[in-house]
């Protein structure tokens, strides 16, 4: 059978194997880089506006408040919803609703947590009766982010490394996402779509729970249900590898944003945009979310990729993030401990457990 002849592959071998499983090597990789520059916790120094570099418990709302007003351009607007009074879940969605309409938000909006990765938490809230429920099921003593919901089709990854010393920067790796979404027929049931689609049937369980009191459902021929909203592989979006859109005029808008956005030289903002045509062109795009140190070039979990292009990928994020970290500590940087990154983790992951069921 020829190439052109196979089936093309609706998951990747190591697409779901468990994280240990997955990042061991790199762990391994990672004590080789800590040798070589003397330090296991430099990489913390790699993005000195944020945190811990953004690798554990990074704020988005300081994220995003990096921004000078040239970047600040493309990103959709925001607002954060401090839950550290004792208002009612209702009173607590009228103080929120204030704070966005002053921002000029208005709904459809997305939620999410200030605190928290992987989508954890990401919902899209159509009305104020949704802004309640969502509210009343945050954890008291966590923000959350109220953002503008862009209505723009495509969503994508675009991961970016500025060396501050060595030029202009360099977009690595676009991501391209996307919901895997039903089709009815007016004769099968929600349940039995899902069954029957070669790769939802395969991750089944992300999406069940999610859509519980549709699973018998009916749709109509032609009804569209995509099954999830986050755009994030761990959540159940598809990825797929975009690297052949880089251009040089994507790659000019994107230096233009890090130039301005203060101490963020490793990243990948997720945006949502237009079309393929406006963003190779660098326009009609808008970030949704800065992300730090534990970025990564998702591309790697296109269902086409290879173990190979799994590693030679992390293994090349890893070794910018000590390169990096290690020019911070000669100009001065303070390096973080083990410790001070265990709390943050141990306190994001303590949050994510608590966060509405993302959707």
């Amino acid at each position: 059978m020829t190439e052109s002849q196979r089936k093309p592959r609706v998951v990747a071998p190591f697409e779901f194997w468990p994280l240990w499983l997955v990042y061991a090597p790199v762990v391994l990789y990672s004590l080789v880089l800590a040798i070589r520059h003397r330090s296991m916790t430099v990489p913390l120094c790699a993005n000195p506006g944020i945190p811990l570099a953004g690798m554990a418990g990074a704020s988005k709302h300081e994220i995003l408040c990096r921004a000078g007003a040239a970047a600040r351009a493309y990103i959709a607007p925001w607002v954060r919803v401090r839950n550290h009074t004792k208002r009612t879940p209702e009173g607590l969605a009228q103080l929120a609703l204030r704070q966005a309409r002053d921002a000029g938000i208005d709904f459809p909006l997305v939620a999410k947590p200030d605190i928290g990765c992987r989508g954890a938490g990401v919902r899209l809230l159509r009305d104020a009766d949704e802004l309640v429920t969502y509210l009343a099921d945050f954890p008291h003593g966590a923000d959350a982010i109220l953002q503008q919901f862009v209505d723009w089709q495509g969503e994508a990854g675009l991961f970016f490394i500025r060396d501050p010393a060595a030029g202009p920067g360099r977009l690595y790796s676009i991501t391209l996402k996307s919901a895997p979404t039903l089709i009815g027929d007016g004769v099968r049931s929600v349940r039995e779509l899902m069954q029957q689609d070669a790769r939802v049937s395969r991750l089944a369980k992300l999406y069940t729970q999610r859509h519980q009191q549709r699973l018998d459902d009916v749709l109509a021929g032609g009804e569209e249900l995509p099954l999830v909203f986050a755009g994030s592989h761990c959540q159940g979006s598809v990825f797929r590898d975009g690297r052949e859109h880089i251009t040089p005029a994507l790659t000019k808008a994107l230096e233009g944003i890090f130039a301005d956005l203060d101490g963020i030289y490793y990243s990948r903002v997720d945006v949502r945009y237009k079309d393929l045509q406006s963003l190779r062109a660098g326009r009609d795009f808008r970030i949704i979310e800065i992300n730090g140190a534990a970025s990564e070039a998702a591309h790697i979990w296109d269902s086409r990729s290879t173990l190979r292009e799994l590693y030679r990928t992390l293994f090349f994020q890893y070794r910018t993030l000590f390169r990096l970290g290690a020019a911070e500590r000669r100009r001065g940087a303070v390096v973080p401990s083990l410790r001070a990154l265990f709390h943050a983790w141990r306190r994001e992951r303590r949050l994510t457990r608590l966060y509405p069921e993302a959707m």
